[in-house]
């Protein structure tokens, strides 16, 4: 039996799926799920694997995306396109701060969640006390709305 068909594995497998950018909870509580985890046991490791980056984003990118224009062009244009990106979403956050940041987290929606998130909460310089509840209670709430349509989709198959 390999490690990642053991209990612990599976946990392991959809930590480390919820921290990956793009994926995150949306992906791994249905993989999980899929794998044999009991659900809430599955939104509870994955809303802890989501939240583990989101810090170091906050207090980080803008310097590693400074490093990264300093190294290539082709970086360059990378941290362009992720900076345009927490720019459309910038509007929302800016006006409405504390809800506008929790609702583009907690839409389980391409193009939100922690990762965009923290990447607008840094573009902003927003304070770390003010951004993280925010996006844990939008991470909190994605989870549920992925529970959700993951319950109902292994009920409708009978799982």
């Amino acid at each position: 039996m390999a490690f990642f068909d053991t209990f612990l594995g599976k946990i392991f497998t959809t930590f480390f799926i919820s921290m990956v950018p793009v994926v995150e909870l949306r992906g791994a509580i249905p993989i999980a799920t899929a794998s044999g985890l009991d659900l809430w046991l599955a939104i509870c490791v994955s809303v802890i694997g989501n939240m583990v980056p989101v810090p170091f984003i906050i207090l980080f990118i803008r310097k590693i995306f400074e490093w990264m224009r300093s190294v290539s062009k082709k970086l360059d244009k990378v941290v362009l396109a992720m900076e345009q990106k927490a720019e459309k979403n910038r509007k929302v956050v800016d006006r409405y701060k504390f809800w506008g940041l929790f609702i583009l987290v907690a839409i389980p929606l391409p193009g939100t969640g922690a990762w965009t998130g923290a990447l607008v909460a840094a573009m902003l310089e927003m304070r770390l006390k003010d951004a993280v509840p925010a996006i844990f209670l939008g991470v909190v709430g994605a989870g549920l709305i992925v529970a959700l349509v993951t319950g109902g989709v292994l009920a409708a198959f009978g799982i």
